[in-house]
């Protein structure tokens, strides 16, 4: 189902944005959802899809880069590699989570080798790739790179009073994080230009700050990246051995009854604010839209840093607002039923699959064509 997106069907068409696509509320099988997303590159290399059943629900933020086409792939592959390692085990673990990404990204190189002739190109688009399930009370996170997911959650059980904290569940996969750059410096002692300070950030190879992803394979097969034919792309990087890496980091955590909200976003968002402000954005204002204000309130932080107005940045035209800011996708999860699921609510759960769309730019035309 996540194979045909529902854009034409939710968000997007009343925006005065023409790059701002949203999902005000859906419900899944233990509370709601929102979704939103805006377009700053000229082809939106931003994906992010929420599959939904009264057994279990997938959450996924895509955040492609060199092309949209490696974050395309994950909204056609990734869900359909968990559904089947999850059914085969018997249900959803961390051991199936781990395979669904590694088929995904062993369908990805086969792909590239398909598209070598016409395309070597593709050896050099990638993605990260932030996943959630929650199933059985259950909550499991995995990424690759520097999406995030936050959690907020109150500090103390049964206190309606309580404090409600950020609690960051995901390691950010970039190397401007001191011990992510340590880490990759580790893996290869024998290289002291491993990772390289350039253009005021550090990059693996003076070329990407992600140190994981799905794709990239130019990084992580040398063959790739030795073929002449490759070259006349611009990326001759001498490699004799990997210097990236698709092993996702996963988290897996029983739900609690103070764990109140998941925020799922690409570094778009945590670029233009911190983790603490983006569960105070949620905590105090209403569920529907609410991830369109996150969007929102990231794009006027970026206006305030660019010394520009909100408005203005609204009407500037895909590929030139990359200049302003990133392709931003915001996905937040509202957690009402975290332990013993409402048998009510299942009941009446459907199966589903929403995803961003494509292009948004172009979705907006065509609605606002019809």
């Amino acid at each position: 189902m996540c194979t045909r997106p529902l854009e034409r069907y939710f968000g997007g068409g009343g925006s005065r944005d023409k790059l701002l696509w949203h999902v005000d509320l859906k419900p899944y099988a233990s509370g709601d959802y929102s979704m939103a997303a805006v377009q700053a590159n000229s082809l939106l290399e931003d994906q992010g899809q929420v599959f939904t059943s009264p057994s279990a629900t997938y959450v996924g933020v895509y955040d492609g880069h060199g092309g949209p086409e490696a974050s395309r792939f994950l909204t056609h592959h990734l869900f359909p590699f968990l559904h089947k390692f999850a059914t085969e085990q018997g249900g959803l673990s961390a051991d199936a989570i781990r395979k669904a990404f590694d088929a995904t990204e062993e369908e990805f190189l086969h792909f590239v080798k398909q598209s070598w002739t016409a395309r070597p190109q593709m050896a050099s688009v990638g993605s990260c790739c932030l996943v959630g399930a929650i199933s059985n009370d259950v909550l499991y996170v995995a990424n690759l790179g520097d999406s995030r997911v936050v959690l907020g959650r109150k500090v103390s059980e049964g206190n309606e009073n309580s404090a409600v904290v950020a609690e960051r569940l995901t390691t950010d996969h970039n190397v401007g994080v001191e011990e992510v750059r340590k880490e990759v410096e580790a893996l290869h002692p024998d290289d002291a230009h491993i990772v390289v300070y350039t253009h005021g950030v550090w990059r693996i190879k003076g070329i990407i700050q992600v140190s994981r992803s799905i794709g990239d394979v130019y990084l992580k097969k040398p063959e790739f990246n030795r073929n002449p034919h490759f070259h006349q792309f611009g990326f001759p990087v001498p490699l004799t051995r990997p210097v990236m890496t698709a092993e996702p980091s996963i988290l897996t955590r029983k739900l609690k009854p103070q764990d109140l909200f998941l925020i799922f976003a690409s570094d778009g968002l945590w670029e233009q604010m911190s983790d603490e402000t983006a569960v105070d954005i949620v905590l105090r204002n209403p569920r529907l839209g609410i991830a369109k204000r996150l969007v929102r309130a990231a794009m006027r932080e970026a206006a305030r840093k660019r010394e520009t107005r909100y408005g203005d940045i609204k009407k500037i035209e895909r590929g030139r607002r990359r200049h302003f800011h990133d392709d931003i996708t915001v996905i937040v999860v509202y957690l009402d039923h975290p332990l013993g699921f409402s048998k009510g609510r299942l009941a009446h759960t459907l199966v589903d699959c929403t995803s961003s769309p494509v292009d948004i730019f172009s979705s907006n035309a065509d609605e606002a064509q019809d």
